[in-house]
């Protein structure tokens, strides 16, 4: 190898672009979470107080402390806050988790009997609307005005009526149920007591505590749909194999 050849190799390693280092900062993110927080607690407290439609996104920067750009840029569009303040309070958490990967689910799952089914759904349920209910009233009466929300409603209201038949379905595998009533009827049923509304009939205009109501939806679905409660006999199913 040459002296020339030599030099043409030097030069051409010389000439390749340094590969740029990924740039993390934990401070970085911990900020944006922060930020993040501050503007759905702001988009959540006007959304309940104020309205979806009376609320702008210039007072939910004021009430977070930020700027309009960054509302835009940590969540989005007022459609896209509404949605976001609703999955969390479903979730439970600072981001949406899917149904399946829930914790209760799991545990609804692994549960053996259909009361005790019942009863850590029901439980579950009565938390998620300690932190859904109020947003999820918003997003009902502003889906009345604003077709982006009659969508998201239309959807979740959807989607709630699919999960609530896996949850008869896997209440029917315990052969606990009631065999007069078909598992669309026992979803339609648990569908309808699940809802929001019926949460905030009795805890806020009745007063009832979220431990009463809890109690009270596991006693009730199970006087409504067991076969026990009713006086049906059980044919309880081997679920082993």
């Amino acid at each position: 190898m040459n002296e020339e050849t030599l030099r043409q190799m030097r030069d051409d390693v010389k000439k390749q672009p340094s590969a740029k280092r990924a740039y993390h900062s934990p401070r970085r993110g911990e900020q944006a979470a922060a930020t993040r927080h501050l503007v759905l607690n702001a988009a959540r407290d006007l959304f309940v107080s104020e309205g979806y439609s009376a609320t702008t996104v210039a007072e939910i920067a004021g009430r977070a402390r930020v700027s309009v750009d960054t509302v835009y840029a940590t969540v989005g569009r007022k459609p896209a806050l509404l949605r976001e303040l609703v999955e969390t309070a479903i979730s439970g958490t600072e981001k949406a988790v899917p149904a399946e990967q829930r914790d209760y689910v799991a545990r609804v799952r692994s549960a053996t009997s259909a009361r005790d089914k019942i009863t850590i759904y029901a439980h579950a349920i009565t938390g998620i609307h300690e932190r859904l209910a109020p947003v999820f009233l918003a997003l009902r009466d502003a889906a009345t005005t604003d077709q982006e929300c009659a969508a998201m409603w239309a959807e979740i209201a959807k989607r709630r009526a699919t999960n609530m038949g896996t949850f008869a379905a896997d209440l029917r595998a315990t052969g606990e149920l009631r065999t007069d009533l078909s598992d669309q009827q026992v979803a339609d049923i648990i569908w309808s007591m699940n809802a929001a509304e019926y949460w905030v009939l009795l805890v806020r205009e009745r007063a009832w505590t979220p431990a009463q109501f809890a109690d009270w939806l596991t006693d009730a679905w199970a006087r409504l749909l067991l076969a026990e409660a009713r006086g049906y006999t059980v044919v309880r199913r081997d679920r082993s194999g």
